[in-house]
């Protein structure tokens, strides 16, 4: 069965390795290098998010919501802020919208572990609500950060939230979603696609059908890209 046969309630969980033989030495130094760099980078910018000061989210948070997932993964996903559950855990996405999300990308052959996961805001705001502009113009500057430290080949930008703290307050997320564009951080250029977060799915399920058609749409991009997952 392959991709454009499937519809969004299909998963797979299959994975293919491939074996190369080669008679020459690998060169492990540099790569440990780069991930212990990676490593502390994060450690660092977790820290500095934590020394935040006069920040009405962090003041009613439990815990700081960092991120999830494979930090040299060339897929990063990006949502709006933790909930309740996320909240209570310090990770993103494990309430019910990180199950439909854990769906979501089984659905394109995707493993959770695979990928990458943050919010623009790593507090929870009170009562759920959403992060006011101020609050993500100021989160965004660590968000920047936190892109440039993974350096990902795809972004995925989930919800509103999200998509304007990185593409700005002009767009309207119906007519954004589904399409490539660029997002510029320090003259980095990282292809970009804009959907729905799942939260909102869960709300509004008849929404779902163009959510499987971007996702459709990031599995081609993986696979132009030749993306290893």
């Amino acid at each position: 069965m392959i991709i454009n046969d499937k519809n969004q309630n299909d998963i797979f969980d299959e994975m293919e390795i491939d074996y190369v033989f080669s008679n020459n030495p690998i060169n492990r130094i540099h790569k440990i290098d780069e991930q212990e760099n990676k490593t502390q980078l994060l450690v660092d910018l977790e820290k500095k998010i934590q020394n935040i000061e006069n920040c009405e989210l962090k003041k009613n948070a439990k815990k700081i919501v960092f991120s999830d997932g494979k930090q040299d993964s060339k897929i990063m996903i990006i949502g709006e802020g933790p909930g309740q559950k996320e909240d209570e855990q310090g990770k993103p996405f494990v309430g019910e919208a990180g199950i439909l999300l854990n769906n979501m990308l089984m659905a394109i052959n995707i493993r959770r572990e695979q990928v990458y996961i943050t919010n623009v805001v790593n507090y929870r705001p009170p009562n759920n609500r959403k992060p006011e502009p101020k609050e993500v113009t100021r989160y965004s500057e660590f968000l920047r950060e936190h892109i440039l430290i993974i350096n990902p080949t795809i972004l995925v930008l989930l919800g509103s939230t999200a998509m304007e703290a990185l593409l700005g307050y002009k767009l309207k997320i119906t007519k954004a979603r589904g399409i490539w564009k660029e997002v510029i951080i320090k003259n980095k250029v990282y292809k970009t696609i804009v959907s729905f977060h799942p939260a909102y799915l869960l709300r509004q399920p008849e929404q779902k059908k163009f959510s499987w058609i971007d996702l459709k749409e990031i599995k081609k991009e993986i696979d132009r890209s030749n993306i290893k997952i």
